[in-house]
């Protein structure tokens, strides 16, 4: 009896390790998505930002006139502009569908790449897993984040222009606790 209640402790201890392993490879897989979610955000959103002409200025502010007979109107370039980042983010997370998966060997983390051109040229996809659940994963992650952090998204690409990615995704939203630990290139 003694020896039978000591197989089932040990039966029961291994059930929930395993349980206990799986739940945090789901969650960490789960955060994998969301960090590399966020990345292909960014990346979209400054690629995107990049293809409005510079020398574009609109005018925003109050078109009131104050008592002292002025106006509170400036000029800012319009690629950084709250309603043209708006449009931006109306269609990026589309654009989920362009990535594919990598997983890294000796981690198993995930990370996603892009696996479409945005024009001619070649594009190493060795390493890249394609495969729809993971694109529809990735654009409802994208989805979830502009929804929940949309004023943040905003105020970046507004204002920053430097390490946008690792300041948003892993310093602002916490969703990529991992960042700092993978290369950037692969991010």
């Amino acid at each position: 009896p003694a020896k039978l209640v000591l197989v089932e402790g040990a039966l029961l201890s291994s059930l929930v390790l395993f349980h206990l392993l799986s739940f945090s490879q789901a969650a960490r897989q789960g955060q994998d998505m969301k960090c590399g979610a966020c990345r292909a955000l960014v990346d979209e959103m400054e690629w995107a930002i990049s293809q409005v002409d510079p020398k574009k200025m609109i005018q925003t502010g109050s078109f009131r006139i104050n008592p002292d007979g002025s106006q509170s109107i400036r000029e800012v370039p319009l690629a950084r502009s709250e309603g043209n980042l708006l449009e931006l983010m109306e269609g990026v997370c589309e654009r989920m569908e362009d990535y594919g998966e990598v997983t890294d060997p000796s981690t198993d983390r995930k990370s996603y790449v892009r696996i479409k051109p945005r024009s001619g040229e070649a594009m190493d996809l060795s390493e890249a897993t394609l495969d729809s659940r993971v694109t529809a994963s990735l654009k409802f992650a994208c989805e979830t984040i502009v929804e929940h952090h949309e004023d943040e998204i905003i105020e970046f690409f507004a204002h920053e222009t430097d390490n946008v990615k690792d300041k948003l995704c892993s310093k602002r939203t916490d969703l990529c606790d991992h960042a700092l630990k993978i290369p950037h290139d692969e991010l």
